[in-house]
């Protein structure tokens, strides 16, 4: 069956990350990939001296209704980076009208890291994302999306007591398949926890150090192409981990490239993981 999925998140013109990851790598895996562009940026806000900023908030409603009228809908919705609690109500409209019936809704509640919210965020979004990601079939957050989730205290180092407690809570919350990325219970190792229909499973593979702005993106639509070809939330998330990690390889020693990963030269290694060619 030839897929048509939804992705929203905003377009960061230069810098390898939400959307201009999402569409290559979607269309890569072979679905027919229909955005929804959140707010338009020159370049993303890590590392760059400045940037501009377009936001198209209200567009969303109008571009939902075009939809409407031409009885335009999708297999999946795939949600990245939203800016503000009006765009998550949006998109719960979007969802609600859009995705056909039996079809998945995947969001990745992109609003934090190392134990803090990204910039313009605060407490009533948490709020809001909250309702949005106990509404999706699948979610991706990393610890700290995963604390504030829940309202739990966010630990730097933690074992899998302190995992399984925040899976608790968001199965508790409402969540139903949750893949926890990044989930590093020794220093050189990292990997993912995917938990469904009760049980557990991790994959675990080597760290590389450093820090590699737009790998969450890239694993987010990696994972959700993955999906949408059949495979099983952990084969899925298995096989995003290890396209990120070649993302990663690719790019490492080039002092030059700090603004992304050079995921175009490894979708070859994901066509062919993903038994496309």
């Amino acid at each position: 069956m030839y897929k048509r999925i939804l992705t929203i998140q905003d377009v960061s013109c230069v810098g390898q990350c939400s959307l201009t990851a999402a569409l290559p790598i979607l269309s890569a895996a072979g679905l027919e990939t229909a955005i929804l562009p959140s707010a338009v940026l020159s370049n993303h806000t890590g590392g760059f001296s400045g940037w501009t900023f377009t936001d198209l908030t209200e567009d969303m409603p109008k571009i939902r209704e075009r939809w409407e009228l031409e009885n335009i809908e999708f297999a999946a919705v795939y949600t990245g980076y939203l800016g503000s609690a009006k765009q998550i109500d949006y998109v719960k409209d979007i969802v609600k009208s859009r995705l056909v019936s039996g079809g998945r809704f995947i969001a990745d509640p992109a609003m934090a890291d190392n134990g803090k919210l990204y910039t313009g965020f605060d407490a009533n979004f948490v709020e809001e994302m909250k309702k949005l990601c106990f509404s999706a079939d699948i979610i991706l957050p990393n610890i700290t999306e995963a604390a504030l989730l829940t309202d739990s205290k966010y630990k730097e180092t933690y074992d899998r007591t302190y995992t399984d407690m925040l899976t608790e809570k968001l199965l508790k919350s409402g969540a139903k398949t949750i893949v926890f990325t990044g989930i590093s219970y020794k220093p050189e190792t990292t990997g993912v926890l995917v938990v469904e229909n009760g049980e557990s499973k991790y994959y675990e593979h080597r760290r590389i150090a450093g820090g590699f702005h737009g790998t969450g993106d890239v694993y987010a639509s990696a994972f959700v192409g993955a999906l949408e070809n059949g495979f099983p939330a952990f084969d899925s998330a298995k096989i995003a981990a290890d396209y990120t990690l070649e993302c990663i390889e690719k790019t490492k020693s080039d002092d030059q490239h700090w603004y992304g990963v050079k995921f175009e030269s490894a979708l070859p290694f994901y066509i062919k993981a993903l038994k496309l060619l």
